[in-house]
């Protein structure tokens, strides 16, 4: 018998449509076990313990919710089951993913995250296959950590880490990880990893053996003083208030870039936001960038002047680990040990 602590929280998979809205009910999470229940030859040997800490679409959640979650599966005493699976809404879905396996990082257990692209009375719905591969992953002891089973439309079933996973393309529901290198294939009932090479590091039965030991345990916080800003032609810097403001994740162009010129105006430059910042006690943090022998200008600029470059890192995974550091340490140079520590197989 396997016994799975199953964690509603909402989203698609835990909503229904009705006169042309899509809302979470309560009902959607009794459709999911039933379908299961329907499809599954061995659901006899499953058991299902359930809660629901959280019902709300994903695009609404705050790192409260967070702390709401993690407590709820702490005390479930999370090593008494054989594995976890957590339904989620899509929109933040990467961003949870990364929160739970820096929490997690120590888990031994498996602890999986399964959305659906549509709701789970929509035939078009992937909810049920990907719901399918997470309790498989826990049947087969593949591994403990945090991952994400999702099946893209006429694609085979991916897993991915927690930590690598990135938002959904725009326009779509697509999902990937960083670099398009996602961690297992499912097909056939079997898993196999897709880079054996890179993959085989986080292999595990118990914690990841990978990190380093002196790790403090990590307290469920989430700075709120942490803003992120996202780079488009024009952004005009004078419209940031930096006032209860400790830190700035600056995403970046897919070549590990944003505008550090003055040719249009200071006030459109990265590089002259970055003096501001540090003239008002403001560190500013630079990603997703893949660190090379060769660095364009302009961001070897943003760094002269003060910034500090996440390398090798999807921008949702450094986000949430930059608020987990800022609330978890005051030392400058604790955040960026942190920062720079491969947790979770989070680095590229």
């Amino acid at each position: 018998m396997k016994n799975i602590l199953l964690v509603f929280t909402g989203g698609t998979i835990g909503s229904a449509a009705s006169e042309g809205t899509i809302n979470t009910t309560g009902t959607a999470r009794f459709e999911l076990i039933r379908q299961f229940r329907q499809h599954h030859k061995n659901d006899h040997y499953i058991e299902f313990n359930t809660i629901q800490p959280l019902q709300i679409l994903s695009e609404n959640l705050a790192p409260r919710a967070w702390q709401i979650l993690i407590a709820a599966i702490e005390a479930e005493r999370p090593d008494q089951f054989d594995g976890i699976i957590i339904t989620h809404g899509t929109d933040t879905l990467a961003y949870t993913a990364a929160a739970l396996s820096y929490y997690f990082h120590t888990t031994k257990v498996p602890i999986l995250l399964v959305g659906s692209d549509y709701p789970l009375d929509d035939p078009k719905a992937n909810g049920l296959e990907n719901f399918t591969c997470a309790v498989e992953f826990i049947v087969q002891k593949k591994q403990a950590g945090v991952f994400v089973p999702y099946r893209n439309p006429q694609q085979a079933m991916q897993v991915h880490k927690g930590s690598r996973l990135t938002c959904s393309l725009q326009l779509s529901g697509d999902f990937f990880s960083v670099q398009s290198r996602s961690y297992m294939l499912f097909e056939n009932s079997r898993f196999t990893l897709n880079h054996p090479s890179k993959s085989n590091l986080f292999m595990r039965e118990g914690p990841n053996d990978n990190i380093e030991t002196d790790i403090l345990p990590l307290k469920a916080s989430f700075s709120d003083r942490v803003l992120m800003i996202k780079p488009y032609p024009g952004l005009d810097y004078r419209h940031f208030n930096l006032e209860n403001v400790d830190a700035i994740l600056h995403d970046l162009y897919h070549s590990g870039t944003a505008c550090a010129s003055t040719q249009w105006g200071d006030h459109y430059s990265l590089s002259e936001f970055i003096k501001r910042c540090g003239e008002q006690g403001v560190k500013v943090y630079l990603a997703p960038a893949v660190k090379s022998p060769d660095v364009y200008q302009s961001a070897r600029l943003l760094i002269e002047q003060g910034a500090v470059m996440i390398w090798n890192m999807a921008i949702e995974a450094a986000y949430v680990k930059l608020i987990l550091a800022y609330g978890n340490f005051n030392d400058e140079q604790q955040i960026i040990n942190f920062i720079n520590r491969d947790i979770t197989g989070e680095h590229v």
